[in-house]
């Protein structure tokens, strides 16, 4: 089977609320919305944000807790990863964690969103972000 992921999708309280939030922080334009759903396209997959009830029908199971998993998005310098911090935050994130420098090295701090999906935020020295936001481990 090919090593791929195609979509990932969120459930989220307020698509709105949550559309803005990954508008104004990130930056992001979403190429599909309507009220209870918005998709994104990215760097070789599609991001969606749904609104909770309507994904745990489609999914036959309601969604798992937040703060069960975390999403990165890496950067290319650690201003850029204070930066897109502030940023996240000033459009209705909330700091997890100060970026600051772990042991395995680089920098990254954590960031909720508006429902509480971890996001780090991360520059790696040993792995570079294209232009088009491709992320290479170890490269």
């Amino acid at each position: 089977m090919q090593q791929q992921i195609s979509v990932i999708t969120l459930g989220v309280a307020d698509v709105a609320r949550s559309r803005a939030f990954y508008r104004d922080g990130f930056g992001w334009e979403p190429v599909f919305e309507i009220d209870e759903i918005a998709f994104f396209q990215m760097n070789g997959l599609v991001f969606g944000i749904w609104k909770k009830e309507k994904l745990e029908a489609d999914m036959n199971r309601p969604c798992a807790p937040t703060g069960s998993f975390a999403l990165a998005h890496n950067v290319e310098s650690e201003s850029a990863v204070d930066d897109a911090m502030t940023r996240l935050a000033t459009a209705g994130g909330t700091v997890l964690r100060s970026a600051d420098r772990p042991p395995h090295g680089g920098y990254r701090g954590y960031i909720a969103d508006p429902d509480g999906h971890a996001w780090e935020i991360a520059w790696n020295p040993a792995w570079t972000v294209d232009n088009a936001g491709h992320v290479t481990f170890g490269a």
